[in-house]
């Protein structure tokens, strides 16, 4: 799954990015609830994991404000409030989950995975593009009977463009969802990892094209 981390503590945010990532998800990172707003209405998420205490705006608003917005994906809410009037108030604005901190990490995914099969918004568990099968909640993808080896950069490109195919990802998108916390990537980092995959892919996999100056696209 592709999940939205609301979280401006940079500990806690490094711990669901590895966490996250050891189930095979991909985690794309917001500090703030401005920036958490943003990728929320340009990107596709299974789920948003999302704290209550961020700097600059009150997690509740922005809950309030997606869920008025329209916005169905599964949203698991974070919080050191444990008053039963804040638990109330967070479901009854659209929260499908609380959970207050301190947590363990692993509980928490279990409870965004419970939430998602709940609404029902993680029914494309497999994923085809051409020979290419993706399991996305098993962290692993076939072409025909061969499984790849996949290192964690090269699962999220594929997750980026697999469940857009024959869409063309541009290079900041698919850099955020590589590298969704890590601000010192060096330039051509990216391309190392679609050459990866593009060779691990071959012969006999979809066609990972690189368009230059407008990104990338995966065709059956």
């Amino acid at each position: 799954m592709k999940i939205l981390v609301v979280e401006d503590d940079l500990l806690l945010r490094r711990s669901l990015i590895a966490t996250l990532e050891s189930e095979g998800h991909v985690p794309v990172c917001a500090e703030t609830g401005a920036e958490a707003q943003a990728l929320a209405a340009r990107s596709d998420f299974d789920a948003v994991i999302l704290d209550i205490g961020l700097p600059d705006i009150d997690g509740f608003e922005i809950l309030g404000r997606l869920r008025r917005e329209g916005f169905q994906t599964p949203i698991v809410v974070l919080t050191a409030r444990d008053a039963v009037q804040d638990r109330i108030a967070g479901l009854d604005m659209g929260a499908d989950d609380y959970v207050l901190k301190p947590f363990d990490p692993f509980e928490l995914v279990a409870r965004v995975r419970a939430v998602v099969r709940r609404k029902g918004g993680y029914a494309a568990r497999n994923v085809s593009v051409g020979t290419l099968t993706c399991d996305w909640e098993a962290g692993a993808a076939w072409i025909g009977e061969r499984r790849l080896d996949l290192r964690p950069r090269e699962w999220a490109v594929l997750r980026a463009l697999a469940t857009r195919p024959g869409r063309v990802v541009d290079r900041m998108q698919l850099a955020t969802e590589v590298f969704p916390d890590d601000q010192s990537v060096l330039p051509n980092a990216l391309d190392v990892h679609v050459g990866r995959l593009r060779r691990k892919l071959l012969p006999d996999g979809p066609n990972l094209q690189t368009l230059r100056g407008a990104g990338y696209r995966l065709d059956p």
